[in-house]
Parts: structure tokens; C-alpha cells; sequence
């Protein structure tokens, strides 16, 4: 990954955080499925950051299918919980990497949850 694709997905970041501009967060979700693993981890690292911010983009990538193996996880890691029906249905993917990153999303957002009696 060159210092320019760095660049660009911190831009993206930064215009999305500051304007809402669902454009530059949707390259974000788009850069999960690029053929460069650094890519896919800032893009990721970035989405996350973001926290429920990023949860309308997540579901739209959800909805349309888009990276599922890396949003569903994410969805757990923004603790994005409306969308755990979502992950739910894809715990009976047809696809095994699917059903594993939906497993994955859920077994995250349950270690979020305060545990029963606090």
C-alpha cells in the first residue's frame, strides 16, 4: 500500500466525519474489497473508528451484499445492535467465510453488552 492510497482514505475519513458526505464513507466500505490487505485494514480501521456513525453505511453494504465478510464484522465492532437480526440470518450463509464474520459480528457485540445485574 503506497502513501498515497493512506492519503486518500484518510481524506475520505476526514470529509466524511466532518460533512456526512455518504459518497466518501461509501469508498470507505467499497475499499474493503480491495485487492490490498492495507487497504482493506485502514478502510476498515476507519469505519470502526467512526463507530455508529458508520452503522447506516454498514447496513447499506449489508443490504446489498457488498464485503459481507468484513461489515458483518464490523457491524459488531461499531456495536451496531439494530443490526443484529442481520447477522443473524447470515449465520446460515451458504458461503462458510459469511457465516463465520456473522458469528464473529455477534460474538462481538454479546462481549459489549454490561453484563445482567449491573
Amino acid at each position: 500500500m503506497g502513501p498515497w492510497q493512506v492519503a486518500r482514505l484518510y481524506a475520505l475519513k476526514s470529509v466524511w466525519n466532518a460533512t456526512g458526505l455518504r459518497s466518501a464513507g461509501r469508498a470507505l466500505v467499497e475499499a474493503l474489497g480491495s485487492a490490498d490487505a492495507g487497504v482493506r485494514t485502514v478502510a476498515g480501521m476507519f469505519l470502526v473508528q467512526s463507530g455508529k456513525r458508520a452503522e447506516p453505511l454498514v447496513e447499506e453494504a449489508i443490504h446489498r451484499g457488498q464485503n459481507l465478510s468484513t461489515v458483518l464484522v464490523i457491524a459488531g465492532d461499531i456495536g451496531a445492535v439494530r443490526l443484529e437480526p442481520e447477522l443473524l440470518r447470515f449465520t446460515k450463509d451458504a458461503d462458510p467465510q459469511v457465516a463465520k464474520a456473522a458469528r464473529d459480528g455477534l460474538r462481538i457485540l454479546a462481549a459489549q453488552r454490561p453484563p445482567r445485574g449491573v
